[in-house]
């Protein structure tokens, strides 16, 4: 394999593991991230280097894993660090962010004889931590193929979803049907609790039946039954999330008559919950959804 030269900016729950991936496939890091100490702590351990102007200078490739497309933009054009990049390079943005601004991101990188991903991944930390992510990856697809081995150092399955912006699109889809099947699951437990059903018996009966999903398999037991309400990924992150999917029909015009009532809802208790809820305390939140009526 290819080793390469590559930046990394955003070293937290997921940049932090995916870097690490990187580190130990044998590309050479250079990091960065808001909180200094964090970037001192992983450049030791990686045995990376902290990102400059003049390390930007040499990069083969540059990954993004920031909060969303505004920061990305203040990054890359704000900060000019698209400027010091080498022409060739390739910036692949694995954040969660807005597809109709990826594509304008990936024309003003263009101009600067950038090359442009849009490449979210799915999986959450656990899937980080292992190399398994499922990587959506949006733009071209020769750019892609250069890029695969650095991807796969991250990820088992690297999708092509499309033009520039499908990657973040997809994501962003992606989630809106994973968080309506975890009200839908969570919403069922609740009623099977009033009538009678024990909840752990129920996720059994999910499980068993038509209505498994990663929500009753993967996330109700471990961290919902349990209290723990730890799964890595927060309620106000997917709120974001479908904020983006929401936005994005409306840029295509479909109304999304069944998801705009459950979006309504995810914001509501987003607002109510605190900056680090985890989005399986969405069982507790709506254990009375009058609260939220």
């Amino acid at each position: 394999m290819t080793q390469m030269r590559i930046g990394f900016i955003g070293l937290g729950m997921m940049g932090a593991p995916m870097a690490r991936r990187l580190a130990e496939a044998g590309h050479a890091l250079v990091l960065n991230d808001a909180d200094a100490e964090r970037t001192r702590t992983l450049c030791d351990a990686l045995r990376a280097e902290p990102l400059s102007p003049e390390a930007a200078g040499s990069l083969d490739a540059l990954i993004t894993m920031l909060p969303n497309s505004a920061v990305v933009e203040e990054v890359l054009i704000g900060r000019g660090l698209a400027d010091a990049l080498p022409r060739g390079a390739t910036v692949s943005d694995m954040s969660s962010s807005e597809p109709v601004r990826s594509r304008a991101l990936g024309e003003a990188l263009a101009a600067r004889g950038l090359g442009y991903l849009d490449a979210p991944v799915s999986g959450g930390v656990k899937r980080a931590v292992d190399g398994s992510l499922a990587i959506l990856v949006g733009g071209d697809g020769a750019l892609l193929e250069r890029l695969r081995p650095v991807l796969e150092a991250m990820g088992r399955s690297i999708l092509h979803i499309g033009a520039a912006g499908a990657g973040h699109a997809a994501k962003a889809l992606n989630n809106f049907v994973s968080a309506a099947g975890l009200m839908a699951t969570v919403e069922a437990l609740h009623v099977a609790q009033r009538f009678g059903i024990d909840p752990d018996v129920m996720t059994d009966v999910l499980n068993a039946s038509t209505g498994r999903s990663n929500t009753s398999e993967n996330k109700v037991k471990p961290f919902m039954l349990s209290g723990s309400f730890a799964s890595g990924f927060s309620l106000k992150l997917m709120d974001k999330d479908l904020g983006i999917a929401q936005a994005l029909a409306r840029s295509v015009d479909y109304p999304l008559t069944f998801g705009r009532h459950g979006i309504g809802l995810w914001h509501a208790v987003a607002e109510k919950a605190g900056a680090a809820s985890d989005h399986t305390e969405m069982y507790r939140f709506l254990a009375d959804e009058a609260d939220f009526e």
